[in-house]
């Protein structure tokens, strides 16, 4: 009887043991499921800027083509939303918010808040500085002084596309941290000084970074 007794005993403790090492594990499962990590902000991330910037770039293109359209307006905004396509599943896959453009970015950063627009009057505004004439611009000169080059996702030969120069004019980019320089032809339009497509933009990058910060273009042709 007493062995009966011992082996009953034994076997509630197994039991618990098992419920306990159970509901460890589910509490495991959970916790990592809970810290698991959320996808990165423009904000948050150098590389999330970059894509960002490029998808911001050619919806600004877009929305310029069908404000104007002509007759090739139908092929350019059909090519440029297969690169903004291009540009979500690089997001996706290097930890960002998929979809987000800096227009997105720029329209939440320059929001002033209520308290702020409330507690003190709207300081008066200078008048918009005149455009660069960049496209008017001497051979050799450096133009578009403080801008960031990113990439736009196409593909092809090393080209540019730019909102200051017409189709035909050659732009030597200079990547200053690391002294990597590229000579293309802008051969399209988009919403930037110098936006270089993927054959180019990798002859001057830094190992996964998708904006250059600190960039030279100079108008060489």
């Amino acid at each position: 009887m007493s062995r009966r007794r011992t082996l009953g005993t034994k076997k509630k403790l197994a039991l618990l043991v098992s419920a306990a090492v159970a509901a460890g594990g589910g509490a495991f499962v959970m916790a990592s499921t809970s810290n698991a990590a959320s996808p990165q902000t423009a904000a948050e991330s150098t590389v999330c800027k970059g894509l960002a910037t490029a998808l911001g770039n050619n919806q600004r293109f877009i929305e310029g083509q069908r404000a104007n359209p002509d007759a090739q307006s139908a092929a350019r905004i059909a090519n440029r939303e297969a690169v903004i396509a291009q540009i979500k599943v690089q997001q996706e896959a290097s930890g960002c918010v998929a979809g987000e453009s800096a227009q997105d970015s720029q329209a939440a950063a320059g929001q002033p808040s209520q308290a702020a627009s409330a507690s003190a009057p709207a300081a008066p505004q200078a008048p918009p500085a005149a455009p660069p004439a960049a496209g008017n611009a001497a051979s050799g000169q450096q133009v578009c002084k403080g801008s960031t080059v990113t990439l736009s996702g196409e593909g092809g030969a090393p080209a540019a596309s730019s909102n200051q120069f017409p189709a035909g004019t050659k732009l030597k980019v200079t990547n200053l941290d690391n002294n990597k320089s590229t000579t293309v032809q802008v051969t399209s339009v988009s919403g930037s000084c110098a936006l270089l497509n993927n054959a180019a933009f990798e002859q001057v990058r830094e190992p996964g970074k998708f904006l250059i910060r600190r960039a030279v273009i100079e108008k060489v042709g």
